[in-house]
C-alpha cells in the first residue's frame, strides 16, 4: 500500500519511527509529513526520516489554534491530492484526519489521552481508532468512535522502547555530569487544548529545586520561549540541544514532568518518575501510578517525596516485545474495513 503518516508533535517521531521501518520492510510505500512544532522537525531529521514540512502550531490562543488546524488541513490536502494514498495514519493529527476525510483516504488514528476535547474530530472522522487498554471505553463512545476502536495491550511508549539498549557512555558523550545525580525536568504545556492554564505548582517546584545542592537539574523546554522562565534560577540548567530522550531518561536519577510522553517513557524504562500535571489525569498515567511506576505531586507538601539524599532504585523495564507487530497489523487492517 501507499501510506501517508503525519507527525504533528515530537513524541510522535519516536512512536512512528519503528512503525515506518516495519511498514517499509514489508514492502509498503510510506510518505511522511511533519509540522513545525516543538522538536518534531529536528527529531525527524536526526532519526533519518524523510519528510515534508507542512504547517505549524497555532500557539496559545484557541482561535489561532483552530485557524491553524483548518489552514494546515488545506495545505495537507493540496500536498496529498493526486498522490493516491490508500491509508492516512497519525497520532491524532486533526489536520491530517480532516484532509484525509475530504480526499476520501481511509484514516487511522492512535491516541492515549481521553481528556483531549479535540478527540471529537479524529475519533469521528477516522475509519479506525487505536488506543491503549487503560483508555476508558465510555470516553471512546463519547467521542463517537463506537465500533471503530481497537484496544492494544500496554502503552504507546513500549512500541519504540521494547528493544532499547542504553549507551553506557551516554553521559560522558553528552558532557553531562557523572559525579552527581541527574534530574530531568519537563515543564507543562499550558497552550494545549486540554491544559489551558498556568501551573503555579510547577513554578513553586522550580524554586524548591533551585535551593538543592549536589544535583544537576536539566530543564527540557517544550518550546524555546520556556527557556526564559528559568533565567533567574541559577541551579536549573536549560537544555541547549536535542537529547536522545530514552538514553537521557535511562541515565537520569529522577524524572519530573508536567505530564506527557517523557514521563511515561521514564516510567517504562524504570527510572523513578514524578508527575506534576494539574489537568485531568489520563487513564494511562493513572495506570502507571497504580502499578508504582509514577508518583503524583499534588501540592507543595509533596515535594518532600523528592529525597535526593537516598535516590530510589531503578525498576526493571516494562517490556512488550510484540506491541510493534500488533500496532502495525491493526493499522494495515483498516484498509479492508
Amino acid at each position: 500500500m501507499k501510506i501517508w503518516i503525519d507527525l504533528a508533535n515530537s513524541p510522535q517521531v519516536l512512536v512512528f519511527k519503528p512503525i515506518i521501518q516495519k511498514l517499509l520492510q514489508e514492502g509498503h510505500e510510506v510518505h511522511v509529513t511533519t509540522r513545525a512544532y516543538a522538536q518534531t522537525v529536528e527529531l525527524a531529521n536526526k532519526l533519518g526520516i524523510k519528510h515534508h514540512l507542512i504547517g505549524q502550531h497555532g500557539g496559545r490562543n484557541l482561535l489561532n489554534l483552530m485557524r491553524e488546524i483548518a489552514l494546515r488541513s488545506l495545505q495537507l490536502m493540496r500536498w496529498a491530492n493526486g498522490q493516491h494514498f490508500q491509508l492516512a495514519v497519525s497520532h491524532n493529527s486533526y489536520s491530517q484526519v480532516v484532509a484525509a476525510r475530504i480526499l476520501g483516504i481511509p484514516a487511522v488514528t492512535l491516541m492515549d489521552y481521553e481528556h483531549q476535547p479535540l478527540n471529537h474530530i479524529c475519533f469521528r472522522l477516522a475509519k479506525k481508532v487505536i488506543v491503549p487498554e487503560p483508555f476508558p471505553l465510555a470516553q471512546v463512545r463519547k467521542y463517537g468512535a463506537g465500533k471503530k476502536v481497537k484496544f492494544y495491550p500496554g502503552i504507546k511508549e513500549q512500541i519504540y522502547l521494547a528493544h532499547f539498549s542504553p549507551d553506557p557512555n551516554y553521559l560522558q558523550r553528552e558532557n553531562l555530569p557523572t559525579n552527581k545525580p541527574l534530574v530531568v525536568i519537563r515543564p507543562p504545556a499550558p497552550w494545549t487544548a486540554y491544559h489551558r492554564f498556568e501551573n503555579d505548582l510547577f513554578d513553586s517546584l522550580l524554586k524548591y529545586l533551585n535551593e538543592i545542592d549536589g544535583v544537576h537539574f536539566l530543564f527540557i523546554p517544550r518550546i524555546k520561549s520556556q527557556k526564559e522562565t528559568i533565567n533567574h534560577l541559577s541551579s536549573i540548567h536549560s537544555a541547549e540541544k536535542i537529547y536522545d530522550g530514552p538514553n537521557l531518561l535511562y541515565h537520569a536519577a529522577l524524572t519530573i514532568s508536567g505530564g506527557g510522553t517523557m514521563n511515561r517513557e521514564s516510567a517504562v524504562l524504570g527510572t523513578p518518575t514524578y508527575t506534576i500535571f494539574k489537568g485531568k489525569m489520563g487513564a494511562v498515567d493513572d495506570y502507571l501510578i497504580k502499578i508504582g511506576r509514577m508518583i503524583q505531586l499534588e501540592n507543595e507538601d509533596d515535594f518532600a517525596k523528592l529525597d535526593f539524599t537516598e535516590l530510589p532504585v531503578k525498576k526493571p523495564a516494562l517490556e512488550n516485545e510484540t506491541l510493534l507487530s500488533t500496532i502495525s497489523e491493526e493499522i494495515l487492517s483498516a484498509r479492508s474495513l
